[in-house]
């Protein structure tokens, strides 16, 4: 059984609680710009510097190298589900091992992890803009930014994609000039021959810096590949999008590390080039705080679609939660909520495992998923509740935060994977009530 399709023929629908059709589908190196954007934000100059700061440059690339397959592994896995079925990995969570209710859970969790990010990403790009343009205030310059995203968000995945073939293009001239400044007294053999300036970093701990940097992207991935026509454009655009990312900006964040013995290299670089600087933190910013506020808001639709049975317009929760966003960013309270999201971070990874392992292993509710993606069409219902998944889910979790050695996040994955294997093969997974699905959003 089945509901009717919404009509999601104008053009701005984003398809928020509908598969995405085939008439809408995207050639696959776009979406890579936008994916590569997400990975080569200003953050990755601080991993990188942080691990050349503490090991050679070889047990640097090694790290950069095992993290990124990780990355891959997932990114790919939860990516080839979200373009079979068109839908975003909030809604996707209903028919892959939560039921309504844990995916209502999940969409709480990467709509306030996303909206943090994204308050806060406006904060440290409005102190450097404040530093180094002046003319308003930090909270001046954090406000309008947060506005300026919102107002890219409010025209949907189309404007976003548009935005990131002028941003990250910008934004490597850019960052690649800046570096060449830095490092054209250096040797670059010497460089990558030295030992590292500051304490030892391990081998696995860079690669969990590595891996746990960019899980939440990797976890939320369907958001961006439901856009995509092909496993193997899937396959394509994240192996192109992680690997330019993670190399490109991580290993020259390694070098200029080794070269000025700090680990404080983006402000070191922002500071010694002027406007060049300005521009960089710009494209660095946009580029990947369009999609924290993007995927916020599918969150908090499928939480309000889940819990009270009613649809939201996209763009007015995006207008919503973009200005909230930007306030908090403005005022400095998401600063202090940087731990928080951390640990909320710790939550995600066992949700793309138990989405895997659903869709491809137990496979208990395949055959009503399926439909969206040979129908692109919603199943008529949903489980309510799968109490083995969130059994599952506070166990792997609880690993992640309490477990030290090894990858945390990487630990918490593979646990939640195996566990909900095992309770699918031993019958455990099991829905406890159904109820019709909800209404499609209005179409915007």
């Amino acid at each position: 059984m089945s509901t009717k399709p919404p009509d999601n023929s104008q053009p701005d629908s984003d398809y928020a609680d509908a598969p995405v059709p085939g008439s809408a589908r995207r050639h696959w190196f776009p979406i890579a710009v936008t994916k590569f954007g997400q990975v080569s934000a200003l953050s990755q100059f601080l991993l990188g510097s942080t691990l050349g700061f503490g090991m050679t440059f070889l047990n640097a690339f090694l790290a950069i190298t095992i993290g990124s397959v990780i990355l891959q592994v997932v990114s790919i896995a939860v990516g080839i589900i979200g373009m079979r079925t068109g839908l975003t990995t909030s809604i996707l969570a209903r028919w892959t091992g939560f039921g309504r209710g844990g995916a209502a859970v999940v969409g709480a969790v990467i709509a306030i992890t996303s909206i943090g990010w994204f308050g806060i990403q406006s904060g440290v790009s409005a102190q450097g803009l404040a530093s180094t343009v002046g003319i308003m205030p930090e909270w001046a310059w954090a406000l309008l930014f947060g506005l300026a995203i919102t107002a890219v968000v409010l025209f949907g995945f189309r404007m976003i994609a548009r935005v990131a073939f002028l941003a990250v293009p910008a934004f490597l001239v850019l960052v690649l000039w800046a570096v060449a400044l830095e490092l054209r007294e250096h040797s670059l053999w010497e460089l990558a021959t030295s030992p590292p300036p500051g304490p030892e970093v391990g081998l696995l701990a860079g690669t969990g810096l590595v891996a746990g940097g960019f899980i939440v992207g990797a976890v939320i991935n369907s958001d961006i590949t439901r856009y995509n026509r092909s496993a193997a454009d899937v396959v394509k655009q994240t192996v192109v999008g992680i690997s330019l990312g993670e190399y490109l900006i991580g290993l020259i964040g390694v070098l200029l590390a080794h070269a000025i013995h700090s680990d404080n290299v983006t402000t070191i670089i922002l500071s010694s080039v002027g406007w060049v600087g300005v521009l960089v933190i710009i494209m660095g910013t946009i580029k990947i705080n369009d999609i924290n506020l993007y995927s916020s808001v599918f969150g908090l639709l499928n939480f309000v679609s889940a819990v009270f049975g009613r649809t939201a317009d996209r763009r007015v929760v995006t207008l919503v939660v973009g200005v909230l966003g930007s306030v908090l960013g403005a005022a400095g309270i998401l600063d202090h909520f940087t731990g928080f999201l951390n640990a909320l971070g710790v939550l995600l990874p066992p949700v793309a495992a138990i989405m895997v392992a659903e869709y491809f292993v137990v496979r208990r509710w395949r055959a009503e998923i399926d439909l969206a993606h040979t129908e692109r069409i919603l199943p008529e219902t949903q489980p309510n509740w799968v109490p083995a998944t969130l059994v599952i889910w506070v166990i792997s979790s609880g690993i992640g935060f309490f477990v030290t050695w090894g990858i945390p996040a990487i630990s918490s994955l593979i646990v939640a994977f195996a566990l909900y294997v095992v309770a699918g093969r031993l019958g455990w997974v099991r829905e406890v009530g159904r109820s019709a699905t909800a209404e499609h959003a209005r179409t915007i």
